[in-house]
């Protein structure tokens, strides 16, 4: 029986490896295609996103304050102060 001795080189060796996605053509395609499409969103709709940056700030911070601020005291459970925590 003879012994082959495999390099690194062999193709065969390489065969049930799968690629990442983004290193094929079709991923290299849908990010060429994302980048263009938001870029022509952007020119697009640029006065109507700036326009209503003003009324989506407090929203946002309202947003925020509301998820930082309830850390405090534990969320929203149903907890009893008569529980001993020994």
């Amino acid at each position: 029986m003879a012994h082959h001795k495999h390099d690194s080189i062999d193709p065969n060796l390489d065969e049930g490896v799968r690629r990442p996605f983004l290193s094929t053509p079709a991923g290299f395609a849908l990010c060429v295609f994302l980048a263009v499409a938001g870029v022509f969103l952007w020119v697009e709709h640029r006065a109507h996103v700036l326009g209503a940056l003003p009324l989506l700030l407090p929203l946002l911070i309202c947003i925020g304050m509301h998820f930082f601020m309830h850390r405090g005291h534990g969320g929203h459970g149903g907890q009893s102060g008569d529980r001993d925590d020994r």
